[in-house]
């Protein structure tokens, strides 16, 4: 016989502890397994290096490298909770209006001056179809890497910045295996390797015009 159970039931396990609201770009905290929203989570890292709900410490220098998007999480809020996906995605739709700012979702790349083209996996299906896209442009600044040949790309906010090393380690270092020998950074800070690119493009690009400007260089072990 099917059970049937309450949304309310499972509430407290899918309901952020600092919002109080379902998980909206759920984050992982590696170290105690703690999940939260994103923005609710990086603002409070502004002011704390602890966890919301155990505090623990994080980092005591660097906490936000020590998060994750758990994109697992954020799956299950969005079968379980009916039109939150909507609902979210139309709020920030409103919250770029309000703010007289471009919808990330609703940019395309314009022609950049040397007519690169921009690189789009599957241009005839959109797999990502309900997913925010990012523009993005990967720079080159060692003199020991080359440049890619086409450093203007489109994909998933989701996607992570291991995502984009791998694909530098496939185009430059022929495997991405090595993705591990490749520091990624922005505006001079180096970026963790689990940071989306949409927490990239809000905590460090900071909604300036598109597209957002990555920088690749060989790793530097601090």
């Amino acid at each position: 016989m099917e059970r049937r159970v309450k949304l309310k039931t499972i509430n407290p396990h899918i309901t952020c502890k600092i919002c109080g609201g379902y998980f909206i770009d759920a984050t992982t905290v590696t170290e105690c397994l703690h999940t939260f929203c994103k923005s609710c989570l990086v603002k409070h890292l502004e002011e704390k290096k602890t966890c919301p709900t155990c505090d623990n410490i994080i980092h005591q220098s660097h906490p936000l490298q020590y998060i994750s998007f758990d994109r697992t999480m954020q799956d299950i809020v969005y079968k379980l909770v009916p039109k939150l996906q909507e609902d979210e995605s139309r709020r920030e739709r409103d919250f770029y209006k309000s703010r007289n700012m471009p919808c990330p979702k609703d940019i395309t790349q314009n022609h950049e001056d040397d007519n690169e083209k921009v690189m789009e996996a599957h241009a005839e299906s959109d797999f990502h179809r309900l997913d925010e896209q990012v523009n993005v442009c990967l720079e080159c600044i060692s003199n020991n890497f080359k440049n890619l040949q086409r450093r203007f790309i489109r994909c998933s906010s989701q996607a992570t910045i291991t995502h984009l090393k791998k694909l530098v380690a496939k185009k430059i270092l022929n495997g991405i295996e090595k993705y591990r020998e490749i520091d990624i950074l922005c505006n001079e800070e180096l970026l963790g390797k689990d940071h989306t690119l949409k927490f990239v493009y809000v905590t460090r690009w900071r909604f300036r015009d598109p597209p957002l400007r990555l920088q690749f260089r060989p790793r530097v072990d601090l």
